[in-house]
């Protein structure tokens, strides 16, 4: 059980540093270039792990079919949600945009009314109200016109986003595909697709230096390893809830990491936002527990 806590611990930290490591990034480089080099290193990386455990075998079990549902959810869950947060982080300090975006797992909930027909209760409703209240006291705090709009466009960036990872959650859970090939594949469709349109909309600039290792932790730690490692946590346990639940603290730590790293100071009303959005998470999540 304890592995399962250091599998678990490695992934909420990776994923803690997404955002500020992506911000800076994007700082002195365009949306698509981030994205395209950050999917071909994940996918690079998924298949050499693929390779090395004998695991890529299992392709041949898949049909055409079966591939194209895999690139469509990497296009839905990967390429739109990170370039449509990616968007968010370009336009809104770190810590507004980690908090925005935290708003998919309600938008999971919501999803799973629409497609799999699950009850709306007044729980579910209580929990997407305390997350929407978190929402509103986050934009409260956006500088609208410092930002000629930019701030606008960030919150519904990542606004828009959580919803695409909502959707991806629940379609995700509808098809039945080995993790580490799924995830290959999908990174691979987001590398795919993010190539064509930034060499066409976008100037791409040179990556040096220190930029390199950013691209690596992005790529390899942060979507590569991160996955796999959450994916053994939550296999190799009888206890999914607790383990599931240590996902809450990953905005938490990567409002610190941003206020280091980034020398952003702690924003009041995004952690109080943060606050109603995990709140109304923890809800479901109860509710969820007690059923089973």
């Amino acid at each position: 059980m304890k592995k399962q806590y250091i599998y678990a611990g490695v992934s909420v930290l990776a994923w803690s540093t997404l955002a500020p490591f992506t911000k800076l990034l994007l700082s002195s480089m365009p949306n698509f270039q981030v994205l395209f080099i950050c999917s071909l290193i994940a996918a690079l990386f998924l298949f050499v792990v693929n390779v090395a455990t004998g695991n890529i075998k299992k392709m041949r079990a898949y049909k055409a079919t079966d591939y194209i549902k895999m690139a469509g959810l990497g296009v839905l869950g990967l390429f739109l949600y990170m370039a449509l947060y990616n968007t968010g982080l370009a336009n809104l300090t770190a810590q507004q945009a980690c908090v925005a975006n935290y708003l998919w797992p309600i938008m999971t909930v919501i999803f799973s009314c629409i497609i799999l027909k699950e009850k709306m209760t007044v729980m579910k409703a209580v929990a997407m109200l305390c997350s929407f209240i978190g929402i509103v006291i986050l934009t409260s705090g956006v500088d609208v016109s410092a930002s000629q709009g930019g701030a606008v466009i960030g919150i519904i960036s990542c606004l828009i986003a959580a919803a695409c990872y909502g959707l991806f959650s629940v379609l995700n859970n509808k098809v039945d595909y080995d993790l580490k090939i799924s995830m290959m594949i999908a990174w691979g469709a987001a590398a795919v697709l993010s190539l064509p349109l930034g060499l066409i909309f976008e100037e791409w600039v040179p990556v040096v230096g220190a930029q390199w290792l950013g691209y690596l932790w992005l790529g390899v730690i942060g979507d590569g390893l991160a996955y796999l490692t959450w994916a053994i946590a939550l296999k190799g346990t009888k206890n999914t809830a607790t383990i599931a639940n240590l996902a809450y603290l990953t905005p938490f730590m990567s409002l610190s990491i941003s206020a280091v790293l980034l020398k952003e100071g702690f924003d009041p009303r995004a952690i109080v936002a943060l606050v109603f959005i995990i709140g109304g998470i923890l809800v479901q999540s109860i509710v969820a527990a007690r059923k089973r």
